[in-house]
């Protein structure tokens, strides 16, 4: 690493790296503009059709690349330079988003076609996540990495502040005006990409074979807290996927329109900021898996605080409580990654890793899409959320290894 190291409190070691500066820049940047993408795609989806289940479809049509491709895209990583990768796939993602800017002020956005972009996309995060996950230890010492992962969540917390309350004052100068911000982010996340300089890692190119493909799946069932942690959160989030359906809550059940929208999307990851801010400063000492899986349980609290709840203030209050716990789970399961893989290996294992996390994320919105168009909307969040906590109880007893780990660097 080429990185030359200055004087830094505990608080933010990380820092002490220009990689990781730059590193955690571009994603800051590029994690902004996906919010505010996100926001004005809910929104515009929602008034052109009306139909909740439309709100799922644009969650199912993300994730199918990140499904049909998790595995490749590890193997890609793997065996080339990550770095270019990584910018490579943002700029794809600069191109979709640029789409989506072109069809909204011209007049010609339709679902169907918003829809085809969702899926490019897509396809640009399919290999931006494994890209990323396999590049943060290569821009910070092993020492620093949990210090790395705390700052890296609060990039990503700020980010889903400020992107949803962002895109939605934005949005009421047009679609267009959130699509264009977007696009000039991601450009500059592009740049900064270009510019680090991480450690140098050895990568082999490799016969594409089923062996090398499934190595990452193999990694982590050999391990089976790994798979107890990616496992629990993906099956939890999937069942109180929430914030999919945070458009018919803004419009139907609360009345505070798009501007109220992105602050709702912003209170999840309020409650996230300020908890990683707190993990980097005190980390989890102690009991890390009983740390994950109470989190998980009180995620699943806040889900069903939040389905049931009618009123403004107290729906905030209840993602806030819910983001806040979330993030913790995030925490426990994404430095035990990071300290548990080895660098050939950060491709497949971040690929199958984010393979969860999407069906988590992207299928779990498809999930609550459909739920609500059966069952409704306010019934589809609580049951989401008990599912939660009856699922956090199951994995404590499934994975005896997930709920003994103590500290987090031992892992080592």
């Amino acid at each position: 690493m080429t990185d030359i190291p200055t004087t830094a409190p505990a608080f933010r070691s990380a820092f002490r790296h220009r990689s990781y500066a730059l590193f955690w820049s571009a994603r800051l940047g590029s994690w902004l503009a996906e919010q505010m993408q996100a926001v004005a795609v809910g929104w515009q989806m929602y008034e052109l059709t009306g139909d909740p289940l439309d709100l799922g479809l644009v969650g199912l049509f993300q994730f199918l690349p990140t499904l049909a491709l998790s595995l490749v895209a590890g193997q890609v990583v793997d065996s080339y330079d990550r770095r270019r990768i990584l910018a490579c796939a943002l700029a794809l993602q600069t191109a979709a988003v640029g789409a989506l800017f072109a069809l909204t002020a011209t007049g010609a956005a339709t679902p169907g076609l918003i829809f085809a972009v969702v899926f490019a996309i897509g396809l640009a995060k399919a290999f931006a996540g494994p890209a990323q996950s396999a590049l943060i230890s290569a821009v910070v010492p092993a020492d620093d990495l949990p210090n790395a992962v705390a700052w890296n969540s609060t990039a990503m917390q700020t980010a889903t502040i400020g992107g949803p309350a962002l895109g939605g004052l934005l949005y009421l100068a047009g679609p267009a005006v959130v699509y264009g911000t977007a696009t000039l982010l991601l450009s500059v996340a592009v740049i900064l990409v270009l510019a680090l300089r991480p450690r140098r890692v050895e990568l082999a190119a490799r016969a594409v074979s089923w062996d090398s493909l499934l190595a990452g799946v193999s990694f982590i069932r050999s391990r089976p807290a790994i798979l107890g942690a990616i496992s629990l959160d993906m099956v939890a989030v999937m069942l109180g996927g929430a914030t999919a359906l945070l458009p018919v809550y803004a419009k139907d059940i609360l009345f505070v329109g798009p501007w109220g929208l992105g602050l709702l999307r912003s209170a999840p990851a309020l409650g996230a900021l300020l908890t990683a801010v707190a993990l980097a400063h005190w980390s989890v000492k102690r009991h890390a898996g009983w740390h994950l899986l109470g989190a998980v349980a009180a995620f699943g609290v806040g889900t069903v605080l939040f389905g049931l709840s009618t009123d403004a203030v107290l729906s905030g209050v209840a993602l806030f409580l819910l983001g806040a716990a979330d993030e913790i789970s995030v925490f426990v399961r994404q430095t035990l990654i990071q300290l548990a893989t080895p660098d050939q290996m950060r491709g497949r294992v971040g690929a199958v890793s984010g393979l969860f996390i999407g069906a988590s994320n992207q299928l779990g919105a498809f999930e609550s899409g459909l739920t609500a168009a059966w069952f409704g909307t306010v019934p589809a969040v609580v049951l989401g959320g008990i599912g939660s906590i009856v699922v956090a109880a199951l994995w404590a007893w499934r994975f005896p290894d997930l709920r003994r780990i103590d500290r987090l660097l031992s892992i080592r």
